[in-house]
C-alpha cells in the first residue's frame, strides 16, 4: 500500500513544475489572470507612479474657504474621477492647511488653479516612481499561481486519491488561492498608482503676512513675557544671594590672614 503523504508531495511537485513552465515571461505578462489586466501606460513603455507637490499662498482669511472649495471639487469629480486622501488645517496666529488627493492626470493642473485662484502659486514639485519592474514581477507571480492552481483543480478531481491525499491537495489549494488573491490585490494598487496621481496642496499666508502675524503676536505676548523674564530675574537674584554672601566671607578672611602676615 503506498504512503499517502508521499504521493500528495509528488502531485504538487508536478504542479510546481507545470507552473514554472507554463510560458516565457512575455506570455506571462500578456495572459496574466483576469484579477490584473495587462499594464496600460499613460505612455508607450512607461509605468510612472506620478506624485506632485504645490504650495499656494492665500490671505489667512481666506485658507479654510479654499480648502473647502478644492475639496468639494474632487469630491464631486469636477476635474475627472478623485478621491480625497487627507485633510488638515491649523488655526491660530499662523493658519495653514493641507490636502492630498488622488486624481485622474488630468485633473492636477485644473485642481492647482483652483488652489491658486486670486493667491500665489509657490513652488511646485513632481515626482514619478518607476513601477516597470515590480509590476513585471506580480504578473509573472500572478501567472505562476494561477498555473498551479489549475494543476491541482485537476489533482483533485482524480478518483484514485486517498482521503489523505484529498485533504492534502485541499490545504495547497487554500494556501495557492490566498497568495494569489494577495497578488492580485498588489497589482490592483500598482494599478492605481499608475492611472491616478497624488497631488498635496499646501496652503499658506504669504510671507509679509506671516511677519505682520509674528510682529502682533510678540505684541500680544508682550506681557506674559514681560511676567516671565521678571519672575526669572527674582528666583536668579535669589540664588545668587547666598552664593555672593559666601564669596564676601572668604573674601574678608582672605584679607585677614593677608594683614596679619604682614604685620609679622
Amino acid at each position: 500500500m503506498r504512503n499517502p503523504t508521499v504521493a500528495v508531495m509528488a502531485l504538487v511537485v508536478v504542479a510546481a513544475l507545470t507552473a514554472c513552465g507554463g510560458g516565457s515571461p512575455q506570455q506571462a505578462m500578456e495572459s496574466a489572470g483576469s484579477g490584473a489586466a495587462a499594464p496600460v501606460a499613460h505612455r508607450p513603455g512607461a509605468m510612472l507612479a506620478y506624485e506632485h507637490h504645490a504650495q499656494v499662498a492665500l490671505p489667512a482669511e481666506r485658507i479654510v474657504q479654499r480648502l473647502q472649495q478644492v475639496q468639494a471639487a474632487c469630491n464631486d469629480n469636477r476635474f475627472g474621477a478623485c478621491t480625497v486622501l487627507d485633510v488638515s488645517q491649523q488655526g491660530g496666529d499662523h493658519p495653514s492647511a493641507s490636502l492630498s488627493v488622488r486624481v485622474v492626470p488630468a485633473g492636477v493642473d485644473p485642481l492647482i488653479a483652483l488652489a491658486g485662484k486670486d493667491g500665489e502659486i509657490g513652488s511646485r514639485r513632481t515626482h514619478a516612481e518607476d513601477l516597470a519592474v515590480v509590476v513585471r514581477d506580480n504578473n509573472l507571480a500572478q501567472q505562476r499561481l494561477q498555473n498551479e492552481r489549475t494543476q491541482l483543480l485537476a489533482f483533485q478531481q482524480r478518483r484514485d486519491l486517498a482521503v489523505a491525499d484529498m485533504i492534502a491537495l485541499s490545504q495547497q489549494l487554500a494556501q495557492v488561492e490566498a497568495q494569489l488573491q494577495a497578488a492580485e490585490q498588489e497589482g490592483a494598487q500598482h494599478r492605481l498608482r499608475i492611472d491616478t496621481q497624488k497631488l498635496t496642496i499646501r496652503f499658506e499666508p504669504p510671507r509679509g503676512q506671516s511677519g505682520r502675524s509674528e510682529i502682533g503676536q510678540a505684541v500680544r505676548d508682550f506681557g506674559r513675557t514681560l511676567s516671565a523674564g521678571t519672575a526669572w530675574t527674582i528666583r536668579a537674584a535669589a540664588f545668587l544671594i547666598p552664593v555672593a554672601a559666601v564669596l564676601l566671607i572668604v573674601v574678608l578672611v582672605i584679607r585677614r590672614l593677608r594683614r596679619r602676615r604682614g604685620g609679622r
